[in-house]
Parts: structure tokens; sequence; C-alpha cells
């Protein structure tokens, strides 16, 4: 190990230890809950909420994939800013509702709220599985994505299984003992270690390849028009309509997502959701950093033969390792995070809905409602979360072990697969009509649409996202036979009084 490859893997074991430190230490002094570990006692600031909810966007992605797509393909890129931002505004009506719901009813996941909303079990466990299935390829994603960050600011110092095996000790500590809180404050020290870092490579990167952005931006427009340009260069077909498509698509998901959802539901109020939904959009725009270091790339590096690689390689061969490692540190935790509440999401969906007996809104379930914090049966449902959170993250490491391209090639479908869980988790909630027989029918309908475009190489099909082809089915299904049945109206199980951390502050 030559002497800037020590620097760089010294800088970076320092920094798992105080994210450990960090992480482990914001338990101290909450209670020991199910709603505590899983949603922070619906106690979190505008701050907490912000910081939290802008680490699970600006993920190992944000650093590899972004450059990457950038690099290699160009324009279509543009679609994460696009629907992010727009989700947000989406957000802006659909966390206060969620929020409103589940508060109001002690409500942790879109499983809880399914299985509510239709007094059924059966369909929260659907949605429990269904989410499950398209959340741990993300898991796997963020851990292969670690390694990728930490074998290049090590200069190949730390293997990638290494790297590996490092995040998921890191994630799974912090958030077995800690919970969403526990993201929360690691989510302090990466935020701070993100926006510093894409400022500086900001102002580096076109200073020091080319001569500045007028430089750039005169290059790109007279060498490379083809990246300016829809459908960019050899993409694939991603064109203006699966531009449009997919920004629909994926803004309507991500207010469902079980990890946006776990932030919706952490927040001490309403309001402090809505004014988290306008500070989010600025955060997005860190993320034409990445995507102009991709660019420039093109450039410095014509020949390079991983685009995901194009920062990180700008960035290991022009600055010094203490630099690299500051820049990779915030590369690394842009993986943690996000993988610690994914692993988290998972573990209330399955413990609560699948193992634990679900929250006592069927009437055929011998569960009874109304355990308080902290009593032995909350108590065996969160150790029952905890452990499918567990193991959770076991089986997407061993994944990028052993299988690294299974799971991930399963990714690609995540947003097009949880998008039909739309009607089900947040249509019917302002839709009292819609059955549970008819949000399943859709559901099903749905999903397989979208594996049959997959399956054959149609997705996209003529330009139109999949996913929002499946939604269309869905919709379509759901609201056939909703209409074609008389519907008996779904009477709620009665309120329960929330407890004290459950009030609005």
């Amino acid at each position: 190990m030559n002497g800037s490859a020590a620097i760089a893997t010294t800088i970076f074991g320092l920094a798992m230890v105080a994210t450990l430190a960090i992480g482990v230490l914001s338990a101290r002094g909450r209670d020991k809950g199910m709603a505590e570990w899983s949603v922070s006692s619906r106690g979190l600031g505008v701050l907490f909420i912000w910081l939290l909810m802008a680490g699970e966007t600006y993920t190992s992605f944000s650093f590899l994939g972004t450059a990457g797509w950038s690099y290699s393909m160009g324009v279509p890129i543009l679609y994460l800013v696009a629907y992010l931002t727009t989700g947000f505004a989406v957000a802006y009506v659909v966390g206060p509702a969620l929020w409103t719901y589940a508060s109001r009813h002690r409500l942790l996941s879109i499983a809880d709220m399914a299985e509510h909303r239709f007094r059924s079990r059966p369909v929260g466990i659907l949605v429990a599985v269904t989410a499950t299935v398209f959340i741990v390829p993300y898991v796997q994603v963020q851990i292969q994505g670690m390694g990728v960050v930490v074998n290049a600011m090590t200069y190949g110092s730390v293997d990638l299984h290494a790297a590996a095996v490092i995040s998921f000790v890191v994630a799974e500590a912090f958030i077995l003992v800690s919970g969403l809180r526990g993201s929360a404050w690691v989510s302090v020290l990466k935020d701070v270690l993100v926006i510093v870092a894409v400022v500086f490579l900001a102002v580096w990167v076109p200073l020091h390849y080319l001569d500045g952005y007028g430089d750039f931006m005169t290059r790109m427009v007279e060498e490379k028009p083809e990246w300016l340009t829809f459908p960019g260069h050899e993409s694939g077909g991603l064109n203006g309509t699966w531009f449009v498509s997919t920004l629909l698509l994926n803004a309507v998901t991500i207010s469902i997502f079980p990890t946006t959802v776990a932030g919706y539901l952490s927040a001490k109020s309403p309001n402090a959701l809505r004014r988290n939904a306008l500070l989010l959009p600025w955060y997005q725009l860190l993320l034409f950093i990445p995507m102009m270091v991709g660019a420039v790339a093109l450039f410095a590096l014509p020949a390079l033969d991983n685009p995901d690689l194009a920062l990180f390689q700008l960035v290991t061969d022009s600055l010094p390792s203490p630099v690299v490692a500051v820049i990779g540190v915030a590369g690394a935790l842009s993986a943690i995070v996000p993988m610690s509440v994914f692993m988290l999401a998972i573990g209330t969906l399955c413990g609560r809905t699948l193992l634990g007996g679900g929250n006592g809104s069927d009437p055929r379930s011998s569960r009874v409602r109304g355990s308080r914090p902290g009593d032995a049966d909350d108590l065996r449902t969160k150790r029952l979360s905890q452990l499918v959170c567990f193991v959770a993250g076991l089986v997407a490491l061993l994944g990028a072990l052993f299988f690294p391209n299974t799971l991930v090639q399963l990714s690609v479908l995540s947003y097009e697969g949880l998008a039909q869980l739309v009607p089900l988790t947040l249509l019917s909630l302002f839709w009292r009509r819609l059955t549970a027989v008819a949000g399943v029918a859709g559901m099903l309908a749905g999903l397989g649409v979208v594996l049959l475009l997959w399956w054959t190489d149609n997705d996209p099909w003529h330009g139109i996202n999949g996913g929002l082809l499946g939604l269309a089915a869905n919709l379509l299904v759901a609201v056939a036979l909703t209409y074609a049945r008389p519907s008996a109206p779904v009477t709620a199980p009665a309120r329960q009084t929330p407890s004290p951390e459950q009030e609005p502050a």
C-alpha cells in the first residue's frame, strides 16, 4: 500500500468509526418501542426531515451513475432532477395526507395503511411482500455502489468485497440500535460532506481539465452535440416521450416509496412536511454537478472503459489523497444512509404486517388493537422488524458478493413495480369506493404488464415507460371491477387514541 492509499484508507476508517458512533449514540435517552425505532416517534422537525429525505435522494448513484449516464448518454440523465423536483410538488399534498391518516390510526408503513384501509391483513401482506421484492435490489445496489466508491478512493487498496461487508456492518449496527433516528443523525455528517465535496468539484474540475465553463460549454456544443439533445448518445431510445412518461411515473411513485413514507411519518406535523417539500428541490441542484463532471470526462478521459467511474477517475488523477478521501467518504455515506433506511423500511413492512400479526384492523385477525409503545407486544413486533431488517441486508450483501448482477437486474424495475402499489396505498385513501378485490386485481394486472414488457425487451414501448403502461392497465382493471359490482361501504376501525409522542408538536 503506497502513501496515498494509506492516507485515504485511514481517513475512510476514521469516518466509518465516526458514522457508527453518531448513529448508535443518537438512541440515547429514547424509548425502546416500535414507533421510535421505525418513525422516530413522529418527532423529527423540518431540519432533520430535510436532511433525512435529502440523504435518501442523493445516493451512491449520484456519484457513480449520474456522472456515468452523462458521460455515456448525455441529456437523458436530466430525468433524475426532473422527477425528484416534481415529486416534491406531489409530496406537498400527499405527505401531509399520509401523515394525518397514519398518525390518527397509529400506522407505520404503507402495508399498515393498506391493511387498515381495507380491513384486510392479506392485502397488507401483499403490499409488504411486493414492496420488499422491489426494495431489496436497491439495498444491493447501494452495497455494490459503496464497494466501487471505496475501491476507487483508496486507490484499489480496499477491494470491492471488503467494502461491501464494511457498508453492511456499519449500516446494520446503527439502524438496528437507533432506527430511523440514527439514519437522520448520520445524514447530518453525510450531507455536510456532500455539499462541500460537490461544490468544490463544481469549481475544480472545469478549471483544472478545461479552461472554465465557457470552454466546456463551447466544446460540448461544437464537439458533442449528440449528448445535448434527445435521445442522447446511444441511449437505446430514451427520447422525449420516455423522459416525460418516466417523470410522471416516478414523481407519483416516489410519494409512496416505503422509504419516503418512513420520512413522512417521522415528522412532527404536516406543516413540517409542507416546508420540507418546498426546501428539498433546492438540494437537487447539486445533482447537476456530477452531470457536469461526467461531461467534462468526455474530453479528459475519452477512452474510459467504465463510465460510472468518470467522477472518481478525474478526482484520483488530479487531487491529493486527503481530498480524494473526503470526497470518497461523502460518496460512501451516500450509500450507507439510503441503504439503512431501505433496510429499516423492509423491517417495518414485514416485521409488523407479515410476521407480527398486523395492526389488528382486520376483523378476522386474532390480534387485538391497542398495544402501547414499550409493552410486550410492541417490543415483540420491534424485535421481529429488526430481525427482518438484518436478514434483508444479509440477502443483499450475499447478492453483492456472489451474484452481483442478479438482483441488480431487478432494481431496474423497482420504480415500475412499486408504481403498481399507488392505487392500493394512495388512491384508495381518497376514493373510498375502491374495493380490495379491484385494487389487488389492478395491481396484479399492472405487474403483469411491467414484467411482460421487460421480459420481451419492449420497455420502453415506443418511448413510453413500461411502468406507466402498467399503471394505466392497473387503474383500468381497478375501475372496471369497482363499478362492475356493487360496493359495500368500508367501515374503518374505530380511531385509536394516539399516544403522547404521536401528538403533533
